[in-house]
């Protein structure tokens, strides 16, 4: 059974940097597509950005250009990294893993960009 694990979530100022990470375990992590979503409070679940060795890398318009999202296959990890935050990049953060019709969540993230 496939697990996932945040990490890296916090409380950042308007304009500063962060990086989320996600472990991967039980599976092999080199065919999964690997993604992450964002969830603000009373929002829907959104699409943040993707990362897969078919389609490449694919950023939600809000985050293009300020988000770059990569994989480190030897250590089952995919990162997420955050710059030029803005208070409306507020959310709970999420990895998906996603492999032959399934989805497999981790259990998030929280990121608060605030002065």
């Amino acid at each position: 059974q496939l697990q996932l694990v945040e990490s890296g979530g916090g409380l950042v100022q308007p304009g500063g940097s962060l990086n989320l990470s996600c472990l991967v375990s039980g599976d092999d992590f080199t065919i999964l597509v690997m993604s992450w979503y964002r969830q603000a409070p009373g929002q829907q679940l959104e699409f943040v950005a993707l990362v897969d060795q078919y389609y490449g890398t694919i950023y939600a318009d809000s985050v293009k250009g300020r988000f770059t999202i990569s994989r480190d296959n030897p250590r089952n990890l995919v990162h997420l990294q955050m710059s030029k935050l803005k208070p409306e990049d507020t959310a709970v953060y999420s990895c998906k893993a996603y492999k032959d019709g399934d989805d497999y969540w981790g259990q998030g993230t929280q990121v608060t960009v605030s002065s």
